[in-house]
């Protein structure tokens, strides 16, 4: 029996896990699906954005996976710093398969950032994702105005989500508290910027799309910004015609909007928020007042010829008292793994970990500490297939070295207080209970407390240790 342990219960863990056990090279696989949090699905159940239904139904495929006979969910387990290292889970298992995501938020490295009402929109998303580590309700949403730095599918999903109504997000399973805040929510415009144009853009044309279809908000293009673009003013049409389909795509949804953009301060009836799209700004400093952020300072940018831009000297401030910035992620050390810092990824070769240039034996990893966060959902498949190939090229000499009969017990007996699969579904029910109280579907749980009670462990603590 090869005995294997997936570290993270995400999409690519969850691939990873699928193609160990639907291969017939190594028939007597087992898999171990760790996690540090005691839900599984990773980013499906803390990333999506609430209102994106279809895509958080994955989380039924995803099921469909983790109900294997021969793969186990193990929730409540810390993996580094607090919890089981490296060389403890290679005592364990026969392989370990690293899939821990990026988890960290890029800075702009402007000053300012810290202010006060400037936040990461990891940081919003976890919030009104209910993730147990999201703080609470620290973000300005008395504010006025807000900006959200970036033009990716983040970005788009942070605009959207402030410029809604919380009678729209009402039957989603956002949790009661989040909903209550956006409920009181004063924020009129909302401000998504990027430092390059709409057909240089990272957000997929479904989710800027979405941004139009909104019942109580006017989307805003400045035509000015719009003019920056070279695929939009050059007469031959030879720069649009080289763009990949999905940016020709995004710029005539631009194009568009910027047509019939309401002038002024008015917008449609029955629309009393706005979301203005703008381009070729790049942000040099967060302003402040009161103690506060009051604003965002950008440099206007132009195309360098070369798919970047340049600044111009040129400036703009753009009131705001609450700052989001969604400028993409990067991976973190997990100690005990060796780390490329100036990539944000454990180093590897088809998925096996190296260690100073070297593969070392059991260990892999697949997702974005593998590549990077690049890629959409579906682009972890292939990449934890290449991952799960290499590891059955080594099954032979891995299943040679002795490890653990039971590494559940040896959890146990160290300490940990796991969450099993049967844990996750007590709090499934617990969150279906939670909603029916309060007239809605199911409505998430969002703390450590609350989630460990639902899945029958009162006396677990959040570092996996008994109190």
């Amino acid at each position: 029996m090869l005995r294997v342990a997936v570290v993270g219960s995400g999409p690519s863990g969850v691939y990873a896990a699928q193609a160990l056990v639907q291969q017939s090279l190594v028939p007597d696989v087992r898999v171990h699906v760790l996690d540090r949090l005691p839900c599984p699905y990773g980013l499906v159940r803390y990333g999506v954005a609430p209102d994106h239904e279809k895509i958080k139904s994955l989380q039924n495929n995803l099921r469909t996976v983790l109900e294997h006979e021969r793969i186990d969910f193990i929730g409540n387990v810390e993996i580094g710093t607090h919890g089981l290292g490296p060389e403890r889970l290679l005592e364990l298992y026969h392989a370990v398969v690293y899939c821990v995501g990026a988890a960290r938020d890029r800075r702009l490295g402007v000053p300012g950032e810290d202010l006060p009402g400037s936040h990461s929109a990891t940081d919003f998303v976890s919030w009104y994702s209910a993730h147990p580590d999201a703080a609470g309700n620290g973000f300005a949403l008395g504010a006025r105005s807000a900006v959200v730095i970036g033009v990716g599918n983040v970005a788009v999903d942070v605009a959207r989500i402030l410029a809604r109504g919380a009678e729209e997000l009402r039957p989603t399973d956002v949790p009661q508290a989040a909903l209550g805040a956006l409920a009181l929510s004063q924020v009129r415009e909302v401000h998504m910027v990027g430092r390059r144009g709409p057909s240089q853009a990272k957000f997929t044309t479904k989710e800027l799309r979405e941004l139009g279809s909104l019942p109580a908000a006017a989307v805003v293009v400045e035509p000015g910004d719009l003019a920056l673009d070279p695929a939009y003013t050059d007469p031959s049409g030879a720069v649009l015609a080289a763009l990949p389909a999905a940016n020709r795509r995004n710029l005539d949804v631009v194009r568009g909007w910027a047509a019939r953009s309401p002038q002024g301060q008015g917008s449609p009836q029955g629309q009393d928020r706005r979301i203005h799209l703008r381009f070729f700004l790049r942000p040099v400093e967060l302003l402040e007042h009161g103690g506060r952020v009051a604003g965002v300072r950008f440099e206007r940018t132009v195309p360098d010829g070369d798919g970047g831009v340049r600044g111009t000297g040129r400036y703009e401030e753009i009131e705001a008292q609450l700052v989001l910035r969604a400028v993409g992620y990067r991976g973190v050390p997990l100690e005990g793994l060796p780390f490329d810092a100036d990539h944000g990824t454990v180093p590897h070769t088809g998925g096996r970990v190296l260690r100073d240039g070297v593969p070392s034996p059991g260990e892999y990893v697949a997702g974005w500490i593998k590549r990077g966060p690049t890629g959409v959902i579906g682009t972890n498949r292939p990449c934890a297939k290449e991952t799960v190939t290499s590891l059955l090229d080594d099954a032979t000499m891995l299943a040679l070295r002795p490890v653990a009969a039971d590494p559940l017990a040896e959890l146990r007996a160290s300490g940990h207080r796991p969450v099993p699969w049967p844990g996750w579904l007590a709090i499934e029910a617990a969150e279906s209970a939670l909603g029916r109280t309060l007239g809605r579907r199911s409505v998430k749980i969002p703390d450590w407390p609350g989630l460990l009670t639902a899945a029958g462990g009162t006396e677990v603590t959040r570092a996996g240790r008994s109190a």
